[in-house]
């Protein structure tokens, strides 16, 4: 089965928050996300259609999806450009989900690579992400895609997260 990826245009709010949606009832979203599906679930159209815009083509975010051939959309990631001009060269990676029965087919790969290509366009040198430190999964996937833990450790609402950098260009495959 063939997947496209690509940016998120406004119209498709309604298939965002469906998926991000679908992501907070993954079992380790509690780890990945520093939202739950309760909370999400009452939030207003107005929202999501202001979230998708910000991060459709002309928006200050960048989020990329995929979608099978079926019309499925099962995976996500959203860059953000550096928020400090002139300070930065790196652009954060937030939100990444890949749908179980999808994982481990290039998806993840395809999604960096189209996160990475937008932050080149904006001058970024590297992308950044945080992964909580009790998620192997998600951790052996940055790893697999190219991140590398930088030895910095913050803490979330969530818990303690990894640092993971990578350069913007495609990872190797």
């Amino acid at each position: 089965m063939s997947t496209r990826v690509h940016r998120v245009l406004a119209t498709e709010w309604a298939e965002v928050r469906t998926l991000r949606l679908r992501s907070l009832q993954d079992p380790v979203a509690a780890l990945a996300f520093l939202d739950t599906f309760e909370n999400a679930s009452t939030l207003p159209d107005e929202f999501w259609q202001r979230r998708t815009s910000d991060a459709a083509a002309g928006g200050p975010n960048a989020q990329f999806v995929a979608i099978a051939e079926d019309g499925e959309w099962f995976g996500s990631a959203t860059v953000i450009g550096s928020q400090v001009p002139d300070v930065e060269t790196t652009a954060l990676v937030v939100g990444v989900y890949v749908a179980e029965g999808h994982r481990g087919s290039g998806t993840i790969e395809a999604l960096f690579d189209e996160c990475a290509t937008w932050a080149a366009e904006l001058g970024a040198t590297e992308l950044t992400l945080e992964v909580h430190v009790d998620n192997h999964r998600a951790q052996a996937a940055y790893e697999r895609c190219g991140f590398t833990r930088t030895g910095q450790i913050t803490e979330l609402a969530n818990g303690h997260e990894y640092v993971m950098t990578r350069p913007v260009v495609p990872a190797a495959r």
